[in-house]
């Protein structure tokens, strides 16, 4: 257990290159999407823009000075490790936008709101996913969120939609409401982004089969699919007669190889389908074993 639990906590090289990497991103899209188009922000980015806005403030600047408390909050709650992670990733954002504001790269949007928009919450959450997938932050509400989801188990995209349409309202003082009602799209689209990047490496799709041949069709799904399969038994419910059930997990292009290889065997069999959020093993994070002609060439 003190193992685990030390190699939880350790801090890898890696995970300091995709900081940088989503710090840019995000970064990025704020300085040549958000800006140029007057498109605001959520969260404590929102609150810099303000600033900028406002009092001319460089974003670069008040990101790290409007972070400081919550750096201390982060640091109560998430221990030493995260506070090292998020005071890089926090930094990273704000040298990456120190660095594209020296280096533009406007777009040619043609000031088209709609896909400026979506651009500005594809690439920020993106970036800002990428981030938070490799266990980091950038300050700011990405603190707040990071906090509920580990406490109270409350998604991070729902978190920053919430606060990002706080920050918004505010942002009324310097935007007018057509160019907030876009910035709400870049929102959602930035909190789909973000769950969606840290919705797993792998998304697959798992069958349960009720059937009277399930070990013909268990054995069927190994020799033709090179999937593994588990058989649990089961009591019917109407029936009260003992039976097996067919668990296995394969790629969403596998699908229909696994309906038409159950409907040949059983076509009375009950099947049901569902899409896992996140699928590890052998298969899906390994190599698949290497079968027939190509298996020989080792």
């Amino acid at each position: 257990m003190m193992k685990a639990t030390t190699n939880m906590q350790r801090i890898r090289p890696m995970d300091f290159l995709m900081f940088i990497i989503g710090a840019a991103l995000y970064a990025w899209a704020l300085v040549n999407v958000n800006i140029p188009n007057s498109l605001a922000e959520g969260g404590v980015t929102g609150v810099t823009l303000i600033l900028r806005a406002l009092f001319g403030i460089n974003p670069a600047y008040s990101t790290i000075f409007l972070n400081i408390p919550l750096l201390l909050f982060g640091f109560r709650m998430l221990g030493r490790r995260a506070l090292i992670y998020t005071l890089f990733g926090t930094v990273s954002l704000s040298f990456w936008l120190w660095v594209w504001q020296k280096i533009p790269m406007a777009l040619a949007l043609h000031h088209d709101l709609l896909i400026s928009a979506l651009l500005a919450g594809i690439l920020g959450g993106l970036g800002l996913g990428l981030i938070m997938r490799f266990g980091g932050t950038t300050g700011g509400s990405d603190i707040i969120a990071r906090v509920l989801e580990e406490r109270v188990s409350i998604p991070m995209g729902r978190t920053f939609f919430a606060l990002d349409a706080t920050v918004l309202i505010a942002s009324l003082v310097y935007i007018d409401i057509v160019h907030m009602m876009y910035t709400m799209i870049a929102s959602f689209v930035f909190a789909q982004m973000i769950s969606f990047t840290q919705q797993g490496s792998y998304s697959a799709r798992a069958f349960f089969i009720f059937s009277e041949h399930a070990s013909e069709i268990s054995t069927a799904i190994q020799l033709q699919l090179d999937r593994g399969t588990s058989l649990f038994h089961a009591d019917g419910g109407y029936t009260q007669k003992q039976q097996h059930v067919v668990y296995t997990v394969v790629d969403p292009s596998e699908v229909n190889q696994v309906r038409e290889l159950v409907k040949n065997i059983d076509p009375k069999a009950f099947i049901t389908i569902s899409e896992t959020q996140e699928t590890l093993g052998e298969g899906f994070t390994f190599e698949k074993h290497r079968r027939g002609f190509f298996s020989k060439l080792k």
